[in-house]
């Protein structure tokens, strides 16, 4: 099997699949190790035995709808090359607004105090981290193994001398101690379970995506936890899904500057608010 043949096999296997050819010629990559200069270029090139075996099952692991950034071990995110693997949420574009909606915020070079609650592969804190030089950041989550890889991943960036990693549900108890609290917290109603596509909701952790009944349960504890550990006039700056603007200004009623950021496709994606 050549280079060539092995994406037109891959991409006809995983036809059910939105990007069939991309996600082929991912694993043929992750498998070989040559860059896509070289596979788009060298079609003749031949596979190995090992390579072709090793391809084809990477290949049948995607046909089943195992997500091809757990299957290659990493997602970038904000620049930055992430490890991720089934204890993390895979990070999206849309979580970057988050990002940008904090650097519109605050200043480059102050000494800030950020607080990323629930940070999963790490994703918000490191690339906060890698862009406020002064930021102190804790980085909280429930999950012990989503928090092995957040310090992986930090380690792996040059920030980990700036990041507390913490196990605990939200926040621990703190007043007044930060400037910023950000998340990408779960929201996707129980109900909305069977309407995700299969790779999501049979292969990303359940507890980084269902908020409960209504999709509102994190939001409705954290915008108080948040309030209290926020220094007056400090930022909480919230994902949010399609259609829960709306909710959460109301939440955010006696907070100052509220504000809602759309994502590329138009959709209210950011909730940004400071403290009274």
């Amino acid at each position: 099997m050549t280079i060539g043949e092995a994406l037109r096999w891959g991409a006809d296997e995983l036809a059910a699949e939105a990007a069939s050819r991309r996600d082929a010629e991912l694993l043929l990559r992750c498998v070989t190790g040559w860059d896509r200069t070289f596979v788009l270029t060298h079609e003749e090139a031949p596979l190995d035995a090992d390579a072709e075996k090793e391809f084809r099952s990477t290949v049948a692991r995607r046909a089943l709808g195992e997500p091809v950034q757990y299957i290659v071990g990493e997602q970038e995110f904000w620049g930055l090359a992430l490890k991720v693997t089934p204890a993390v949420l895979i990070p999206r574009p849309e979580t970057e607004h988050v990002i940008e909606a904090v650097l519109a915020r605050v200043s480059r070079d102050a000494p800030l105090r950020i607080a990323d609650v629930g940070t999963g592969s790490g994703a918000i804190a490191i690339a906060l981290a890698s862009d406020l030089p002064r930021a102190e950041i804790l980085a909280t989550d429930i999950s012990e193994d989503a928090l092995k890889i957040a310090r992986e991943n930090a380690i792996r960036h040059g920030v980990e001398d700036r990041i507390e990693f913490l196990r605990c549900d939200l926040l621990p108890d703190a007043t007044g101690n930060f400037d910023v609290v950000a998340s990408n917290p779960p929201y996707i109603a129980d109900g909305e379970r069977e309407s995700l596509p299969r790779e999501v909701r049979d292969f990303e952790p359940q507890q980084a995506l269902f908020s409960g009944a209504t999709g509102y349960e994190i939001y409705r504890r954290l915008v108080p936890v948040a309030e209290r550990a926020l220094k007056p006039g400090g930022w909480c700056i919230l994902e949010i899904g399609a259609g829960q603007s709306r909710q959460l200004r109301e939440m955010l009623r006696d907070w100052r500057d509220v504000e809602i950021v759309r994502d590329l496709a138009n959709i209210d994606r950011v909730v940004c608010a400071r403290r009274a």
